[in-house]
C-alpha cells in the first residue's frame, strides 16, 4: 500500500495563534527535546531526506511548522505539526515564555489536534518536559505515542530493557493512554509501526 506520508510538503510556520491554519483539519503534533532526533523521525516517516531540517545546532525550530500531507479528494486537510524543540535551545527567557504560552494555548484550544507523538532518545527518556507534553495530551483526552529514538545505539537486550522501563513508568503515570515503541530513523526500525499509529489518528491508511 502506498505511503500517504510521502506527499508531505511544507505548508507554513506559525509564531503566534493568528498564524495557524484554520481549525478544521486533522493534525498530529510531534514534540521532543532538541537533540532527541525529532526531525530525523519525521523525515523517516515521510521517506524524505530534508522535509524537517536536521540541524547541527539543536533548538533551531522556533515556530510551529505545519506539513500538509492531504491525499487528493480528501477533506478536511491532514497536517503533521513540528513543535519547537525544548530543553536545549539557548534562547532568551522571554522567547521561551512565549513558546510555552503559545503551545499551552494550542493544546488547550486546538480542535484539529488528533494526537501527540513525543520523541525521546531511548538512552535518556522521560525528562520532565517529556512528561509535561504527555500530560497535555492526556489532560485533553488525546492519544499519545512515545517514540524512543536512536534505538540503533543500543543492543537488543538494552532496547528491550529500556522499552520495558518506559512502559512501566508511563503506565504508572498515565494508565494505558500512552503507547510506546523503539524507533530508529537511521536503521528504519519501527518506522512502519509509528507510521501506522499516526495514519490511524489522521484517518488514513498506511
Amino acid at each position: 500500500m502506498a505511503n500517504p506520508f510521502v506527499r508531505a510538503r511544507y505548508l507554513l510556520s506559525a509564531h503566534n495563534h493568528k498564524q495557524l491554519p484554520p481549525d478544521g483539519a486533522f493534525e498530529v503534533a510531534f514534540a521532543g527535546r532538541s537533540n532527541a532526533g525529532k526531525s530525523s523521525a519525521l523525515n523517516a516517516l515521510c521517506q524524505q531526506n530534508a522535509l524537517a531540517r536536521v540541524s547541527k545546532t539543536p533548538g533551531r525550530t522556533q515556530q510551529l511548522v505545519f506539513f500538509d500531507m492531504t491525499p487528493p479528494e480528501v477533506e478536511p486537510p491532514r497536517y503533521l505539526v513540528d513543535l519547537p524543540g525544548y530543553g536545549y535551545a539557548k534562547v532568551p527567557q522571554d522567547l521561551q515564555a512565549h513558546w510555552q504560552a503559545f503551545i499551552d494555548q494550542y493544546f488547550r484550544t486546538r480542535e484539529a489536534l488528533k494526537g501527540l507523538v513525543v520523541v525521546m532518545d531511548i538512552r535518556h527518556p522521560l525528562k520532565d518536559y517529556d512528561r509535561q507534553m504527555l500530560g497535555y495530551a492526556v489532560e485533553r483526552g488525546l492519544p499519545a505515542h512515545a517514540l524512543l529514538t536512536k534505538a540503533d545505539k543500543l543492543g537488543r537486550g538494552q532496547q528491550s530493557q529500556a522499552l520495558h522501563t518506559v512502559k512501566r513508568e508511563l503506565f504508572s503515570a498515565f494508565g494505558d493512554t500512552v503507547s510506546v515503541q523503539a524507533f530508529s530513523g537511521e536503521s528504519k526500525q519501527g518506522v512502519d509501526e509509528a507510521r501506522a499509529v499516526v495514519a490511524g489518528w489522521l484517518g488514513l491508511s498506511a
